[in-house]
């Protein structure tokens, strides 16, 4: 009876270590999160602060339209549809992690605005307006970019050319979608600082925020995501993704992030050299390329731009 009790307190205890975990790494607290004036804390963010609001404001301001769909596993997802002109290339943005579209693509967003390209913002599942309470760093995540997709090939046309693009999480979901069987439309994708494997980035915060070995940090990580948000953290990853890519991708990374380390898109590249092109940002920090050097990033996105668009 003594052993059957101390199995049963282990067991507890370790269900709840597990749960957590779970609220830590993936559950989706929107209450506060949702702010898009909200500028990360850190130096690297409080010197660009002024910058990144005036981009947020303008995008804020500008006319858009509300969507929903459907995912592949029944939740109802929004986005922002930003109309500029009839028959022009569609961009689709996905932001990053406990963030918001409207801040991750203030740059993002006034750039394709500016070339005369049709927007669509999303927000991600279990975040913003869209349903669902887990974040699955791109495991399923990358599935509701062909769901997006999709929808946009309904409403305007399989004709449309599509740019995929995402930064942080976002951009590890839209290098992630190139495994999927993307409609032909789909030209290219533009991926801002993304990480590579979904378990790496998370151990990697693990070790360097909360001082946690990762041999010890990943099996309460890998149970906290089957257990509680329903899927696999290894299911798949850019590395394995990219791979299978047949449309080109573009990777801008800031040499000074601090939250997905630099590396760790040259793994991406090192993946399939022959479509992913790579460029990189001295001092630049996460998310931030564009304002290291603005007329280099918009040098580097026109070109991409009118390769994938002509």
């Amino acid at each position: 009876m003594i052993f059957l009790l101390i199995l049963l307190l282990v067991i507890v205890a370790v269900l709840c270590a597990t749960y957590y975990v779970y609220r830590v790494a993936f559950y989706s607290r929107k209450k506060g999160q949702n702010d898009p004036y909200a500028i990360p804390s850190g130096e690297q963010y409080s010197a660009l602060k002024d910058d990144m609001l005036k981009l947020i404001d303008a995008v804020v301001k500008r006319e858009y339209e509300d969507v929903y769909i459907t995912s592949f596993d029944g939740l109802k997802l929004y986005g922002r549809y930003y109309h500029v002109k009839d028959g022009a290339p569609l961009n689709i943005g996905f932001h990053g992690y406990r963030a918001t579209a409207l801040r991750d693509f203030c740059v993002g967003a006034n750039e394709s605005l500016k070339r005369g390209h049709n927007l669509l913002l999303v927000d991600q599942r279990g975040q913003g307006k869209s349903e669902g309470k887990t974040i699955t760093m791109g495991i399923k995540e990358h599935k509701d970019v062909l769901s997006w997709v999709n929808f946009a090939n309904e409403r305007f046309g399989k004709d449309t050319k599509i740019i995929l693009y995402g930064v942080s999480m976002g951009a590890a979901c839209v290098v992630m979608a190139t495994r999927l069987e993307l409609p032909e439309n789909v030209k290219g994708v533009i991926a801002d600082c993304p990480y590579s494997v979904p378990k790496d980035i998370l151990l990697d915060v693990a070790k360097k925020d909360m001082g946690i070995s990762p041999k010890i940090a990943y099996p309460f990580i890998y149970a906290a995501g089957k257990i509680y948000g329903g899927f696999s953290v290894t299911e798949t990853d850019c590395i394995k993704a990219v791979k299978k890519a047949e449309i080109p991708v573009l990777i801008l990374h800031g040499e000074d992030d601090r939250y997905v380390p630099c590396f760790m898109s040259e793994e991406i590249e090192k993946a399939n050299p022959k479509m992913v092109k790579r460029y990189t940002f001295p001092n630049a920090g996460h998310g931030l390329s564009f304002f290291s050097n603005k007329e280099r990033y918009r040098e580097i996105t026109e070109a991409f731009f009118e390769d994938c668009t002509k």
